[in-house]
């Protein structure tokens, strides 16, 4: 496999993953809470009014982000190569796995890992080996 140079983006990929590091660590520090996105997104439809508040901020900062990249470096258009139906059964079945993994990607991945939390490992290994498997699956078959 070589780079595709005209792709290759470190520095941002960088400063995007400096950014979901630094929102994870300051979400825990600050509400002592772990920025687990499903999670997230599940209880803002139960919380309080207390909770709401910071819930909805951390899912609109999500939305309106993606915007205020592309006013900022507009030469990055977004392009669909997929099936849209396919890809919206897809998110509907991962928000399932997420429900009985008891967390995300996000949640086990990045806070439950850097809290050596052995049942996010489980889960980051289990959600590794599926998308590994099912890749090999699409491309393959």
């Amino acid at each position: 496999m070589q780079i595709n140079w005209n792709e290759f983006s470190p520095i941002a990929s960088f400063a995007g993953g400096l950014l979901i590091g630094l929102s994870a660590a300051l979400l825990l520090l600050l509400n002592g809470r772990v920025a687990g996105i499903s999670g997230i997104i599940r209880q803002a439809i139960f919380a309080s009014n207390k909770e709401m508040t910071w819930r909805l901020s951390f899912i609109l900062g999500m939305l309106i982000s993606p915007s205020i990249y592309f006013v900022l470096f507009p030469y990055a258009p977004i392009q669909i190569h997929d099936n849209v139906t396919l890809l919206m059964i897809a998110g509907v079945l991962v928000g399932y796995g997420t429900s009985m993994g008891a967390g995300c990607t996000s949640g086990h991945g990045i806070c439950g890992l850097s809290r050596l939390s052995l049942r996010s490992l489980t889960a980051v290994v289990l959600f590794m080996s599926a998308a590994v498997l099912t890749t090999f699956l699409v491309k393959h078959f």
